[in-house]
């Protein structure tokens, strides 16, 4: 990438994960690599299993809501539990278990992987009417994530 790349909200390419609309604001290839950024409205029910990534480090931005992350242990019981507010940095870095879920309605976050080629793998899952990750378990695999723990439950 030769120049910044600056996109607003709403200026990216919407695509469909399980039954989310994702914003994609930075894709692998427009950052030579580096970066997959998405900006997601996620309700209670949006919480993936807890897991590990072994290839890119993880972090967010809550831009809205509250959000609740499980970190460091292959068992939610056992993991560290901190609540992020709106404006807050969150890091996971590779091979850290983590999971997350907001515990307001919804929260807007945007979501940072680098490297950014794990993208692949929530254009490939598509969409469907929930989560289904037990159906793509080989294909989290794929991508170097392997699933822990069931997700926090929906409250």
């Amino acid at each position: 990438m030769s120049t910044a790349l600056v996109r607003n909200p709403g200026d990216g390419q919407d695509f469909r994960y399980y039954d989310n609309v994702i914003e994609q604001v930075a894709t692998n290839a427009e950052t030579s690599g580096a970066a997959s950024v998405m900006r997601l409205t996620v309700g209670r029910a949006d919480a993936p299993p807890l897991h590990t990534h072994s290839r890119e480090d993880e972090s967010w931005v809550v831009l809205s809501g509250r959000v609740r992350f499980w970190v460091g242990s292959t068992s939610l019981a056992e993991c560290e539990v901190r609540d992020a507010e709106p404006g807050a940095y969150v890091y996971v870095p590779r091979l850290v278990p983590h999971t997350f879920q907001t515990i307001t309605p919804t929260a807007e976050v945007l979501v940072i992987n680098n490297p950014g080629a794990i993208e692949g793998l929530f254009h490939t899952v598509g969409p469907a009417d929930a989560r289904e990750d037990a159906e793509h378990t080989d294909l989290a695999a794929d991508y170097g994530i392997v699933n822990h723990d069931n997700p926090p439950p929906a409250q």
